[in-house]
C-alpha cells in the first residue's frame, strides 16, 4: 500500500529534492502535453472526442477570465488554462493505485502559489508602474503594513488550502481501502468519487483565486 505523506529524497549540491514528487509532476505534466496533442491532432470544424471537452474546457475558462480580469486579462487565458489542467491532472493522479499527486506536497503548492504572486506583481509594475506601489499605501499610508501582511499570507493560504484538502483526501482513501473488507467496497467507491469531485473543485479554486489576484494587478481601478 501507497504510503501518503512519506517523501523518497535525493542530496544533490546540498539540496534536498523530494524524489517522488519530481516525478509525478513530470508524470502530470506529460499528461497534460498528451491531452494538448490529441485535443489539436486533427482539428475539426465540429470538435468531437477530446477536442470537444478540451474545447469546451477552455471556452469555460475564458468566460472566467473575461469576467475576472476584464478584456485586458486575455492574454493571461493560456496561463489560466494550463494552470487549471495541470492542477485537475496533478489532484486526481493520486487516486491513482501506487500514484501520488504533486499537489499533496506542499513545495508543490507554495510552489505554484508562489509563481502567482510573482507574476502578479510582475505585471502589476510593468501594467500600472508606479501607481502600482501606492496601492499599497492606500487610503492612509500606515495600511502598507496591513497590505504587506495580505500580500504575504495570499501565497500561504493558497498553497495550505489546495495541499491540505488534496493530502487529506488521499489518507481517508488509504484508511477505508484497509478498514472496509473486500466484499463492502461501496464506501471506498462512495469516497473515492467524493474526491475526484473535490479535485476539480479544489482546482477550480485555486485557479479562481489566482485570477482574483491577477485583477489587481491587470484590471484598472474605475473597472
Amino acid at each position: 500500500m501507497h504510503e501518503i505523506g512519506v517523501r523518497e529524497t535525493v542530496q544533490f549540491a546540498g539540496l534536498t529534492f523530494n524524489w517522488e514528487t519530481l516525478v509525478m509532476t513530470w508524470i502530470c505534466m506529460a499528461i497534460c502535453l498528451i491531452i494538448a496533442v490529441l485535443a489539436t491532432r486533427n482539428l475539426k470544424m465540429v470538435p468531437t472526442g477530446t477536442q470537444n471537452v478540451v474545447e469546451a474546457l477552455i471556452v469555460w475558462l475564458r468566460e472566467q477570465v473575461a469576467t475576472n480580469l476584464g478584456p485586458k486579462g486575455d492574454f493571461l487565458c493560456p496561463l489560466i488554462v494550463t494552470l487549471f489542467l495541470f492542477l485537475i491532472v496533478a489532484n486526481w493522479w493520486g487516486l491513482v493505485p501506487t500514484m501520488a499527486s504533486p499537489t499533496n506536497d506542499l513545495n508543490t503548492t507554495f510552489g505554484l502559489a508562489l509563481l502567482i504572486v510573482l507574476i502578479v506583481h510582475v505585471l502589476g509594475l510593468y501594467m500600472k508602474g508606479m501607481h502600482y506601489i501606492k496601492h499599497f499605501f492606500q487610503p492612509f499610508p500606515i495600511f502598507v503594513v496591513i497590505n504587506v501582511i495580505e500580500e504575504v499570507a495570499k501565497p500561504i493560504t493558497l498553497a495550505f488550502r489546495l495541499f491540505g484538502n488534496i493530502l487529506a483526501g488521499e489518507i481517508l482513501i488509504i484508511i477505508l481501502l484497509k478498514l472496509v473488507p473486500i466484499w463492502m467496497p461501496i464506501p471506498s467507491v462512495i469516497w473515492l468519487a467524493f474526491s475526484i469531485f473535490i479535485g476539480g473543485v479544489q482546482a477550480f479554486i485555486f485557479t479562481s483565486l489566482s485570477m482574483a489576484y491577477l485583477a489587481n494587478a491587470v484590471k484598472d481601478s474605475e473597472e
